[in-house]
């Protein structure tokens, strides 16, 4: 069961409507009977969802999400990775510098530890499946003893690797003593990334190349099953090009990225060998692909840091969690930055955005921090996108349905969200695109021009097929540009709903505004008639309710709606272009706080906007 985490300034026995959306009835019978539920007097019950590596799956695979957050399904299935779940009872083989790693893995029995010299090198292009089961994995590790890496559940970083700091990054862990080489290395050298069979866990492995080598990819899993990366730093040479780190592919299945640092992947524009750069992501083939696990990672690459789909498949890769990451780009890639330094070529690197879905099914995207994404490379540098395609009308199965978003924090990017079910460059259609739970999200630091983008909180463009079911609950953004910006020709949009939410939108246009698409779409019209108007014409059935909104003085707004001139008067604290320090309501006059909020508890009791004293306990340790 996921462990409950209450902060408090005052204790009371409180049971409000506001528990998170995972906790299930025995569990909250179990809570009243075991332990006083702690909450803070001035916010209904601040809980925040638990940190553990496995706190959603059970030894032995056992799924405990739950069954729905709002509209979207939750993950299904799961991959319990800790390591009594994953062993490796036979022998434990050393193996010296120079050793042909393939031949290593071919010759040992499933259930063997191969130790590869830490501060040494390793070439492989293939580790062959051996057919091996859950209870006789094959270990692959640094023969650096445990005490000396981070343990179990903890993040590595490329000091174990001797490497004191990444210009532009975030400080990182360090080994007890200093930077020290600590890893093993495996020296790629297939084009397409090394190859892995089944039932493989890495610890602590450094992946990278020659410089001299021609590269795309670090590690390839296609048809791969039960692999796990465990504490591995993963990237490419400095200052070489290479695309994707780790590709969960053709037939990828129960896979694990945990505990580790991808960084420097980038393609580079106009000049470079490649154009979309990824972190970590998959998705095509025609083999059942899925029950993947992203925790508690630092991902960075210029395109996506993780993206699913955009590809041909006929499957849709299914069962993805996704928790606790810091998916990054440094400003220093940002022409015109402090630091910006041009590729070789003088051509600046191709980005994207942070989070993209183009075919996925039930995903849980939690407590992740998004940093860093800009326009001017064929996007708009919107953080997360919603978007099945059916890319080069070979993926007509493509969906991206059942997303859950929430206890999470983004910054320094264009906009926040696009969402669009628009045919491919062919004409092509996906199958369907919807049932999406947004809540509990902070957004600040959104950008403009400055970034290439408009500033907007949500950009929808829809074609085929319908977008439908997305709720968008408790969510606090602060924006330049509109609200949403909607293209629409078809008929109405069901089941939109906005509730509850703190939106501070500076949007000359209006905050419900047209995308385009002429006289046919549903906002180009209504728009200069207020919100209120654009949602009747676009949607149906929607909600729009009890949303404090922020700076918008062009009217029209449904009843029920909060209005306020400025982020003072909304009693935001520490509000300063753009960003805000604490984005907690104010309940009553006092420093920092010029009145009290007309959001305080405005939701049954709860504050209107994100549960911040959540998030923050949801990113505990992730930057």
């Amino acid at each position: 069961m996921p462990p409950l985490l209450f902060r408090s300034s005052r204790s009371v026995l409180v049971i409000k409507r506001s528990l998170p959306k995972y906790l299930n009835f025995p569990c909250l019978v179990l809570c009243l009977i075991s332990s006083f539920v702690v909450c803070s007097a001035s916010a209904a019950l601040a809980a925040a969802p638990p940190l553990d590596e496995n706190a959603y799956c059970g030894k032995g695979n056992v799924a405990h999400f739950g069954g729905k957050d709002g509209p979207a399904e939750l993950p299904r299935a799961c991959y319990y990775t800790a390591l009594d779940g994953t062993p490796s009872p036979g022998k434990q083989i050393r193996v010296a510098a120079k050793t042909d790693l393939t031949a290593a893995v071919d010759h040992a029995k499933c259930g063997d530890t191969l130790l590869l010299a830490a501060g040494a090198s390793f070439e492989a292009a293939e580790l062959p499946a051996k057919k091996c089961d859950d209870q006789h994995y094959i270990t692959i590790r640094t023969d650096t003893p445990d005490a000396q890496l981070p343990p179990e559940g903890t993040r590595i970083s490329p000091a174990w690797a001797g490497v004191a700091s990444l210009t532009g990054r975030p400080q990182f862990n360090q080994p007890a003593g200093g930077p020290a080489k600590l890893m093993a290395t495996i020296l790629v050298r297939r084009p397409s990334g090394v190859l892995v069979g089944d039932h493989v866990r890495f610890i602590g492995i450094e992946w990278t190349s020659d410089p001299a080598a021609n590269i795309g990819r670090m590690v390839t899993l296609d048809n791969s099953d039960h692999i796990i990366l465990d504490r591995n730093w993963i990237h490419p040479p400095e200052g070489v090009e290479i695309g994707k780190g780790v590709g969960l592919t053709a037939g990828s299945h129960v896979i694990a990225v945990i505990n580790s640092y991808v960084s420097g992947f980038n393609c580079v524009a106009r000049t470079g060998k490649c154009t979309d750069a990824t972190a970590v992501g998959g998705g095509s083939g025609d083999a059942p692909t899925g029950i993947f696990k992203i925790y508690n990672n630092f991902l960075e690459a210029s395109g996506e840091n993780i993206l699913f789909g955009g590809a041909a498949a006929t499957v849709n890769p299914a069962d993805i969690e996704i928790r606790r990451n810091h998916l990054f780009k440094p400003l220093l890639w940002k022409q015109g930055e402090p630091g910006y330094t041009p590729t070789a070529s003088g051509q600046p690197l191709i980005v994207k955005n942070n989070f993209e879905l183009k075919n996925a099914q039930r995903v849980l995207f939690e407590a992740n921090l998004l940093e860093g994404s800009w326009g001017g490379f064929s996007q708009r540098g919107f953080s997360i996108l919603l978007t099945p395609k059916n890319q080069e009308n070979k993926c007509p199965a493509c969906v991206v349905d059942d997303v859950t978003i929430r206890y999470c924090r983004i910054r320094n990017v264009a906009g926040v969200f696009q969402i669009a079910n628009a045919l491919s460059d062919a004409g092509g259609a996906s199958t369907d695109g919807g049932r999406y739970s947004i809540h509990d999200l902070v957004a600040d630091g959104v950008r403009g021009q400055d970034f290439g983008g408009g500033g907007s909180f949500i950009l929808m463009i829809i074609f085929r097929p319908p977008l439908h079911d997305l709720q968008i609950d408790h969510v606090t953004a602060f924006f330049p540009g509109p609200l949403a910006a909607i293209q629409n020709i078809e008929s109405k949009l069901p089941n939109f709903v906005m509730t509850n939410n703190v939106l501070y939108t500076g949007g000359s246009r209006g905050a419900f505004t047209s995308a385009g698409g002429g006289p046919t779409s549903c906002a180009t019209r209504s728009q200069v008639m207020g919100a209120d108007a654009v949602l009747k014409e676009c949607f149906s059935p929607y909600k729009f309710e009890k949303n404090l909104i922020i700076g918008d003085n062009h009217g029209g707004w449904p009843a029920g709606t909060i209005t306020a001139s400025s982020p003072q008067a909304a009693g935001i604290r520490a509000y300063k272009d753009g960003i805000s320090q604490d984005p907690r309501l104010c309940h009553e006059k006092g420093p920092g706080c010029e009145k009290k909020s007309p959001g305080a508890g405005a939701d049954d009791g709860r504050d209107l906007g994100a549960d911040i004293d959540a998030i923050d306990a949801a990113l505990a340790g992730v930057e």
